[in-house]
């Protein structure tokens, strides 16, 4: 069954919702430092911004998703992304709210001229978006990964050719080895 939920952009009032979502749908030993990364990136200050929205079913924040701005070394022109976190309350998954969140942010990626989007996450969900392994082969995570398999990429826009793989780099956020 699919919900409508009212998609918007998420603002600093909404932190303690945004904090209370993560808190209940994150197993026990993640929950604290995902609801810590998701607040610290609704208030971190990026260049591009990131992109922080907020799912409402009836007024409730019933899912949140984050997208923040990744660079790679060389190649100032290049924009790119990364994909975390994203959460759904657990009264709610299986309902549309993680794919309208995905599908929503996405497209507001793709009209600002972002080329990639990257993620680290279930194959299995993300590949339904058009993620995949074989696209993330250009690009190497900023940590060594617990789960290489999950290490994926969508192109938006072909970028020009550059000769193997880049690092990202990502915002300050997300610099934490423990989230990888």
């Amino acid at each position: 069954m699919s919900v409508v939920a009212n998609v918007r952009r998420a603002t600093l009032e909404d932190r303690p919702s945004i904090s209370a979502l993560y808190l209940s749908a994150f197993p026990e030993n993640e929950r604290e430092r995902v609801a810590r990364l998701a607040a610290d990136l609704l208030a971190e200050d990026t260049a591009p911004e990131t992109v922080s929205l907020i799912a409402e079913i009836d007024s409730v924040c019933a899912g949140h998703i984050a997208l923040s701005p990744v660079s790679i070394e060389g190649d100032p022109d290049w924009c790119g992304y990364i994909l975390a976190p994203l959460a759904v309350a657990p009264a709610q998954q299986g309902n549309g709210v993680g794919s309208a969140l995905v599908d929503t942010g996405l497209a507001q990626l793709a009209q600002s001229g972002a080329s990639t989007v990257l993620v680290y996450g279930d194959p299995k969900f993300y590949s339904r978006f058009g993620f995949s392994a074989e696209a993330a082969e250009s690009f190497l995570p900023p940590h060594k990964l617990e789960y290489p398999f999950g290490w994926q990429a969508l192109v938006l826009d072909e970028p020009g050719s550059r000769s193997g793989p880049a690092r990202i780099s990502c915002v300050a956020s997300l610099t934490d080895k423990a989230l990888w």
